[in-house]
């Protein structure tokens, strides 16, 4: 164990690192999450409501929608939220490739087998692209971005 002179006092390293304050790393969730809640705040106040977030099918291979917002109109809302802190390989927009887009879509029809009619619905992309501090992101907004096929 190494020691170390501390105002003329010796202290053992192992002491002096449990002095320090941890630095809290923060997970590529809680970056998600993050980015999550401040698409939901950007949707709210250009007018949508918010309905539900997370939403997943049961079993694996399902699929899983960040959130569900109404529209002023009532077109129901399922919003796909994406986060790159780096732009290579076409950034977060090229993220969302075909198969994500089926799950959404699956995650989406089985939510709306709550429903006794379903409502007019479109699904919309929220995308942060390339900022290490997601406060400075541009904040992209893409209205009924794909279809359901």
């Amino acid at each position: 164990m190494r020691s170390m002179q501390k105002s003329g006092k010796q202290i053992s390293s192992a002491v002096a690192c449990a002095a320090e304050p941890k630095i809290k790393q923060i997970t590529t969730k809680g970056r998600g999450d993050q980015a999550e809640a401040l698409a939901r705040r950007h949707l709210e106040r250009h007018g949508l409501r918010w309905m539900a977030s997370n939403f997943r099918t049961p079993g694996r291979g399902g699929g899983e929608i960040d959130l569900i917002m109404r529209d002023a109109d009532g077109t129901l809302v399922f919003v796909e939220v994406r986060r790159r802190s780096r732009a290579d390989y076409g950034g977060a927009g090229a993220s969302i490739v075909g198969l994500k887009q089926r799950r959404i879509v699956f995650a989406a029809r089985h939510y709306l087998m709550r429903w006794p009619i379903a409502p007019p619905c479109r699904f919309d992309v929220v995308l942060f692209d390339a900022s290490a501090d997601l406060a400075l992101a541009e904040i992209v907004w893409l209205k009924a971005a794909f279809d359901a096929f």
